[in-house]
């Protein structure tokens, strides 16, 4: 069979090659797609309060899609607000400048502010579109609803993060940012109207940004809450948004870090997010405030004796989420030799292990391997000594990996056992050890632990113990925490603690809370005073 433009004249082949020439003059984007990759939690288990961060590619028509951009006023109330908004800003533009020449309508949503544009094309563009009926009444302001979704995860009683005298909350703003250039074929609109003329379109699909995350984005009658309940297809651009949350309210942690637990409870209640660097292509990253100068903390979670999958995340964000940014890796539970979004190890400054006898995949256990040979650190509790691997007599499961020696080419370590479970142990600050920084602010030189003393003696060559363990009844006693270098040249920290009643000792979590800090050379910082509510 000939091709389809054999069956033309020669002169009506030219006649529809130019004119297929123009068109793709006129509109570059005729016929894009959007290569996004959707990231959504999912639980673990039912009720079981923790889940897997999970990220899938996907491709929406850009004809079909639209992009909504809320509440990217010219000043706030807020200054610091204000000046995230100018940061954001010029990445902002450029994404909807990429967007926009792929077919993607933009609709700018400046509450508050329509009298600005009244006698403009693009407010008229918005004005002009027929009411249709949604699945819900669109109302102006869609507040949380218990039994669609959790409590939000950060106060916002307060949520101006200013530092003195704060003003007024009074109307600071008048029109959009001029950042954000309002084109031709744009639309402007802070209502119903939104939604009115995505059905006219056509449109099914619908990105978010703006401002903020955890109030406007959620509740205005474009935002995500009525938009998701409409019907249609909806992520939030999360590198282009910002949340109105104050460090000095709970649960007093970094304001990013605010950002990130919002984040969080939209995947997991009502759309995916996605970058806009999936928008731009090329070798752009996501956006990243430059105040947000957080280390990434990774987690890692696969063992079912101690309880870390409870103890890690809650001390991880009490103790390190002002510095750090924390993503939670878990097991899967029907599957335990594998971990869903292990993957964000990639982009890890830190990795924090806690896990006992998986099996990975080759491709999962190589992330550990590549992190490692990159000279990145690693932090190691309890069951990392025998992370990877099976007891001699077990049979590795098939088409699965195994790390044997992990625990001395990495941790330094010689796990080969442990004593009894129901010995009195104690931990002991090593002698010459006291001035190493992991060991800052332990202030009693001993104290009991719990669990079983692990047997690892004789340790590796260049490991440093900074503490040793001591059962009752047991003549000699076992290295509890020490330091290494890893494969890559990265500071390594192991400490055979971890039990549950662990964490609820001060000096353990001090100890844990320095090694990671160390290990990332961040200054570790002072303890806090009795009732410092981390300001």
């Amino acid at each position: 069979m000939k091709p389809a433009l054999a069956v033309f004249s020669r002169p009506s082949r030219a006649l529809l090659v130019g004119v297929l020439v123009c068109l793709a003059h006129l509109d570059p984007g005729l016929g894009a797609d959007l290569d996004l990759r959707f990231r959504h939690q999912v639980e673990t288990e039912e009720d079981s309060g923790k889940f897997h961060s999970i990220t899938k590619p996907g491709t929406w028509d850009a004809e079909k899609t639209a992009i909504v951009i809320c509440d990217m006023w010219d000043d706030h109330y807020c200054r610091n607000a204000a000046r995230r908004v100018a940061e954001m800003a010029p990445r902002m533009n450029e994404t909807i400048k990429a967007a926009r020449e792929k077919g993607v309508l933009i609709i700018h949503c400046p509450s508050g502010c329509m009298d600005v544009y009244k006698d403009t094309p693009q407010r008229k563009l918005a004005q002009d579109a027929p009411e249709v009926e949604a699945k819900i009444e669109l109302k102006s302001w869609c507040y949380l609803d218990p039994s669609k979704e959790a409590p939000m995860p950060v106060k916002t009683d307060q949520p101006c993060d200013d530092e003195g005298e704060l003003r007024d909350r009074v109307r600071f703003y008048s029109k959009q940012i001029d950042t954000l250039e309002i084109a031709e074929g744009d639309a402007i609109t802070d209502s119903a109207e939104a939604y009115y003329l995505m059905k006219q379109r056509g449109i099914e699909n619908v990105l978010i940004m703006g401002v903020h995350t955890n109030m406007c984005v959620l509740g205005r009658p474009f935002g995500i809450r009525q938009m998701v309940q409409a019907g249609q297809n909806v992520a939030l651009v999360r590198d282009l948004t910002d949340t109105m949350y104050n460090p000095r309210e709970e649960p007093y942690v970094n304001h990013f870090t605010g950002n990130d637990l919002v984040f969080e409870h939209i995947e997991r209640h009502w759309c995916p997010t996605v970058t806009s660097d999936q928008i731009l292509g090329g070798e752009t990253k996501p956006f990243r405030f430059p105040g947000d100068d957080r280390k990434h903390l990774v987690i890692v979670m696969g063992e079912r004796e101690y309880e870390t999958a409870d103890t890690l995340p809650k001390f991880a964000l009490e103790e390190l989420g002002k510095d750090f940014k924390i993503s939670l890796v878990f097991a899967d539970v029907e599957n335990k030799h594998h971990f869903p979004g292990l993957e964000v190890i990639r982009d890890a400054d830190v990795v924090l292990l806690s896990v006992r006898r998986r099996n990975l995949s080759t491709e999962q256990l190589a992330l550990f391997r590549d992190h490692l040979g990159a000279g990145k650190p690693l932090v190691g509790i309890r069951t990392a000594s025998h992370a990877f691997h099976q007891n001699k007599e077990e049979k590795l499961p098939e088409g699965l990996d195994e790390w044997r020696d992990f625990d001395p080419s990495v941790l330094g370590g010689n796990y080969h056992g442990h004593h009894a479970n129901d010995i009195t142990t104690f931990a002991q600050v090593a002698k010459d050890a006291g001035a190493h920084p992991v060991l800052a602010g332990v202030d009693d030189r001993r104290f009991q632990t719990y669990g079983s003393l692990y047997e690892v003696r004789p340790l590796e060559k260049g490991t440093t113990v900074l503490m040793n363990g001591n059962a009752q009844g047991i003549s000699e006693g076992e290295p509890v925490a020490w330091t290494n270098t890893g494969p890559g040249g990265g500071r390594v920290f192991y400490t055979s603690l971890g039990h549950p009643y662990d964490f609820t000792i001060t000096d353990f979590r001090t100890l844990l809370r320095n090694a990671i800090y160390w290990a990332v050379e961040e200054e570790v910082p002072a303890a806090e005073e009795e009732g410092d509510e981390g300001c």
